[in-house]
């Protein structure tokens, strides 16, 4: 009897380990099947922006360092939400898009508080942008995008809009007054460009660029090597006005709902390949306009610098480019006093407060 309870034991041991053998193998095989074909990713402009470049660049960090696990494409161009830009937040939240590299201002109907970005004349450099998207604005911000269903990876760059037109140079607001310039469909650069006795209309960049061929649109705002340069525009609109009036940051991230499908080792590439591509996506939209900083750090990734004096380059080619002195810029942020003031409101004092915290820690530096 004791001999057969020892087989007998031995025997339900063995059928225990192999049971838990295949509920690991099952437990395999279903990790493995959580990995869509293809993850879809939504951009606003073309593929040869510094913000399409820059998206391209984490797909492609991330389908090598998964091993092709999780392989995204980009869709650029607006594919995905139909040429509705300021609908993107809410595709990604719903899992339609399963990533971005999206521009707080296309967010901010869905996510007043990044309005912030967008208060005229609030930025000065840089340095002051980098400071809040690392400080405690930063941070508030990503725990307030996480309550409404989409994850931060990163903070990618547009760069600072500039102003561009057909008409005439713009030095003082009261060159901006009856100029029809295209923005987007935000309530705040509508507001904006009223303040300055301009024209405002929104729509989409595509329709856009035909409004621009065919001179019904006087003028539009965007930056300079973000969107200007690449769109060519200087063959409608022969002058710029480089008055930094707001600063256009991307954030790259994804749906929360795609996100939490993801393992614990996935989830830490997925982030370390956005840090990467937003050192290079930054570099690329700022290079030639930072003191050489960008051109120096794309140099040293072994990447081409294709303009590395983005205003030569314009004046080159015809354009008359107006650098704004200080007084000439102070005179552009009184006449938008009001605006700030009003969208103060909307932001939350609070938060304004935050980010004002974060670049006087800027300038101190």
């Amino acid at each position: 009897m004791h001999r057969l309870g020892r087989l007998s034991s031995r025997m339900l041991m063995a059928a225990a380990l192999l049971a838990l053998a295949v509920l690991a193998s099952g437990l395999d095989l279903a990790a493995a099947q959580t990995f869509k074909p293809e993850y879809k990713m939504s951009v606003v402009p073309g593929p040869d922006t510094a913000w399409g470049l820059g998206a391209q660049r984490f797909a492609d960090l991330v389908r090598e360092r998964t091993g092709g696990r999780v392989n995204i494409k980009v869709y650029y161009s607006g594919q995905l939400f139909a040429g509705q830009q300021t609908s993107e937040f809410q595709l990604l939240r719903q899992g339609v898009a399963d990533f971005s590299l999206g521009s707080t201002i296309n967010w901010s109907p869905q996510v007043p508080q990044l309005n912030l970005f967008s208060l005229p004349f609030f930025f000065d450099s840089y340095e002051e942008l980098d400071a809040v998207i690392a400080g405690e604005t930063g941070r508030w911000i990503t725990q307030r995008l996480a309550e409404l269903g989409v994850t931060v990876l990163g903070w990618g760059e547009n760069g600072f809009r500039e102003f561009s037109n057909s008409v005439r140079p713009v030095r003082r607001p009261e060159d901006m007054h009856g100029l029809k310039a295209r923005v987007v469909g935000s309530q705040i650069f509508i507001d904006t460009f009223r303040a300055l006795g301009a024209n405002p209309t929104a729509m989409n960049w595509s329709e856009a660029l035909t409004a621009f061929q065919q001179g019904v649109v006087d003028g539009q705002e965007n930056p300079l090597t973000g969107i200007y340069i690449p769109s060519r525009l200087w063959e409608v609109h022969p002058y710029v006005t480089m008055w930094h009036y707001t600063i256009d940051p991307l954030i790259f991230a994804a749906s929360s709902r795609v996100w939490a499908t993801f393992p614990d080792d996935v989830k830490q590439i997925i982030l370390e390949a956005a840090k990467d591509a937003e050192i290079y996506q930054k570099a690329v939209a700022r290079a030639g306009l930072d003191g050489g900083r960008s051109v120096q750090i794309l140099r040293e990734m072994g990447e081409p610098v294709a303009i590395e004096d983005p205003i030569a380059f314009l004046e080159e080619r015809g354009v008359t480019v107006i650098q704004l002195t200080p007084e000439e810029r102070a005179a552009f942020r009184a006449a938008t006093q009001s605006v700030r003031d009003r969208w103060t409101q909307i932001i939350g004092e609070d938060l304004v407060r935050l980010a004002e915290a974060d670049k006087a820690k800027a300038k101190s530096q």
